[in-house]
C-alpha cells in the first residue's frame, strides 16, 4: 500500500533538463505549516544483468566512472530508452556491453537506487544459458574503456567483502543471484 504524501507541493520548478537526468525543485508545505524544498533528480531508470554461466561464473564489466574519477567494477547495465520494456533494455545492454546473449531471462527485483533524491528504478535480471553473439560487443562512445571479466560467483562475493566491488546495484545483483542459485 502506498502512503499518502505527508506534504503539499506548492510549486514545481524544472531547473535542468539533460541528456540523462532532469532536476526538479519542489517547494512544499508540511502539515505543520512550515515550508521546505525537495530536490528531485529524474532518471528514466535502467536494467542490470547478472549473466550466470552453468559453472556459476558471472560477467562483470570494469569501466571508468567520471563522478568518482576511477574505474568501477559493475554488472552490465544500462539506461532505459523512453517507453522501453526493462527486459528489452537488459537484453540490449548485455549484448552491447559484453557481446553475449542469453536463452533464459528472469526478473529478480526492481530497486530504488537513491530514493532520498532520485526517482531512478533499476530492474535486475538473471540471464542464464549465455552464448556469444555473432555481432560481438557494440560499445557506445563513452564505453571505450569498458572491459569484460568472467568471474566465479564466489570470487565476486569475495570482491564485495574486500570492498573491490562497491557499486550498490552490483552488490544487490550478485547477492540475489547467489541466493537464487542456492535455492535451485
Amino acid at each position: 500500500m502506498t502512503a499518502q504524501r505527508p506534504f503539499a507541493i506548492l510549486e514545481r520548478e524544472k531547473k535542468y533538463s539533460g541528456k540523462i537526468i532532469d532536476l526538479t525543485v519542489d517547494h512544499i508545505r508540511y502539515p505543520s505549516g512550515t515550508t521546505g524544498i525537495r530536490e528531485v533528480v529524474e532518471h528514466p531508470g535502467g536494467a542490470v544483468i547478472i549473466c550466470l554461466f552453468g559453472n556459476d561464473d558471472i560477467l562483470l564489466v570494469r569501466q571508468y566512472r567520471h563522478p568518482f574519477g576511477e574505474e568501477v567494477t559493475e554488472l552490465p547495465a544500462g539506461k532505459l530508452d523512453a517507453g522501453e520494456d526493462p527486459l528489452v533494455c537488459a537484453q540490449r545492454e548485455l549484448r552491447e556491453e559484453t557481446g553475449y546473449g542469453a536463452r533464459q531471462w528472469e526478473k529478480l527485483t526492481a530497486l530504488y537506487a537513491t530514493p532520498g533524491f532520485c526517482d531512478e528504478v533499476l530492474h535486475l535480471f538473471l540471464a542464464r544459458d549465455p552464448f556469444p553473439e555473432a555481432s560481438g560487443q557494440a560499445l557506445e562512445e563513452g564505453e571505450s574503456s569498458l572491459r569484460v571479466h568472467r568471474v566465479p560467483l564466489r570470487d565476486a562475493i569475495a570482491m564485495i567483502e574486500r570492498r573491490e566491488i562497491v557499486d550498490g546495484k552490483t552488490i544487490a545483483g550478485i547477492l540475489l543471484a547467489d541466493r537464487k542459485r542456492q535455492n535451485l
